[in-house]
């Protein structure tokens, strides 16, 4: 008996890899002698970068950049060993080593204390920096998650590390980081200075949202309250970012300002791929083809995944809707596990899944739930497959 375990992180408690340790473990108690293939999972946003380090095999870098209000941090990406894998497994020239990063981790919300969150001076400059930091170490492609954003800089920021210099109207480089309130006082961009290794570069987006960048859907509208602004901020903020992608798009020759994604992370979705010629997937879908799963799942008896929710929402382009796609492609039966159940969970049961379980086994605080996180996931994996195991 083959069992693949491929479950998303159960944020809070435990890591995708932790996460499929503990099913692991409840397997074996049921059979001892089941082969299972560990496959930890993630949609682009937080746990990216360990799910991939962990399931394709790499390493971790800790770098100091500068943060999204312009403190130093200490920034972790992962570089994807061994070269050119996933190149080599499509086919494709192999563009070398293969460097993940989270930009919330260079310009993520939870850097700032609430106090202090502001969308008109944060920059996504350290992201920047650590695309530079990857280039350095010779990674040559590249997957940028995009959620849990601080800034409103339509990636400007980032492109100022990487060598674009921002003009004013006087023609000189405008000095300091920029952020969103700053967009306005843009007059043109030199782009000589772009790092020419980019050039080599390919630069894959995890973005999971479809906003463009302007507009009542847009990047200010939806998403630069909970940054910190006031209505007055978020209309300077949407007129800023009008103002600066009509200079950028016509010094780029792209237009990218209606493409959805090009809002998420405050328009960094558009930055990345008017400077960077990045293109934007879905980030689950990005996790199983660099974590080769249509191999792993190959010959499968079961797939055991799951995520600390599940509800209406974990139908749309969520780990286990992306996984659930991918194993019904080979006929495999799949079971979630969930921290919780929430309204609307049988949806995905209309998208293959085979059933849900909860894991908690009773009523029971959430500072139980999140203690107990690992041992439930065992527990509820053993039970699973001897169920299984009668029907055989």
């Amino acid at each position: 008996m083959k069992v693949v375990i491929a479950p998303d992180s159960f944020k809070g408690s435990v890591s995708a890899v932790e996460a499929c340790q503990a099913i692991a473990v409840g397997i074996k108690r049921a059979r001892p002698d089941c082969e299972t293939v560990s496959v930890p999972m993630a949609d682009g946003g937080e746990g990216t970068v360990d799910a991939l380090v962990a399931g394709v095999g790499g390493r971790l870098v800790t770098v100091k950049v500068v943060g999204p209000l312009g403190d130093e941090v200490e920034a972790e990406y992962g570089i994807l060993e061994p070269e050119g894998q996933v190149g080599n497994v499509a086919g494709e020239a192999e563009l070398g080593k293969t460097a993940v990063i989270e930009m919330a981790a260079a310009a993520g919300l939870p850097l700032v204390p609430t106090e202090r969150r502001d969308p008109l001076r944060a920059t996504t400059f350290g992201v920047g920096q650590l695309i530079r930091d990857a280039l350095d170490r010779g990674c040559r492609d590249f997957i940028i998650g995009v959620g849990g954003s601080a800034t409103n800089d339509c990636g400007c920021g980032m492109a100022a590390a990487l060598g674009v210099e921002f003009l004013d109207g006087k023609g000189k480089e405008m000095a300091g980081f920029i952020g969103g309130g700053r967009l306005g006082e843009v007059a043109d961009l030199d782009c000589s200075g772009l790092d020419s290794r980019l050039d080599r570069c390919r630069f894959t987006v995890a973005c999971d949202v479809r906003n463009p960048l302007l507009g009542p859907e847009g990047a200010s509208y939806v998403y630069a309250v909970q940054k910190g602004a006031d209505r007055g901020g978020v209309e300077l903020l949407e007129a800023n970012l009008a103002h600066a992608i009509d200079i950028i798009e016509k010094r780029m020759g792209k237009s990218v300002r209606e493409i959805p994604g090009a809002g998420a992370a405050g328009g960094l979705g558009a930055g990345l791929m008017v400077f960077l010629d990045a293109e934007l997937e879905e980030g689950v879908g990005i996790v199983l083809r660099y974590s080769q799963f249509d191999r792993a799942i190959r010959g499968a008896d079961l797939l055991i995944t799951g995520e600390g929710r599940i509800d209406s929402q974990s139908a749309f382009g969520k780990t286990i809707a992306g996984v659930t796609a991918a194993a019904k492609k080979h006929n495999v039966p799949v079971i979630a596990l969930a921290g919780s159940l929430g309204e609307g969970f049988e949806k995905l049961i209309e998208l293959g899944v085979d059933a849900v379980f909860p894991i908690c086994p009773g009523p029971v605080s959430l500072e139980q739930a999140i203690s107990g996180a690992g041992d439930n996931l065992s527990r509820t994996a053993e039970q699973v497959v001897r169920l299984i195991l009668i029907s055989r």
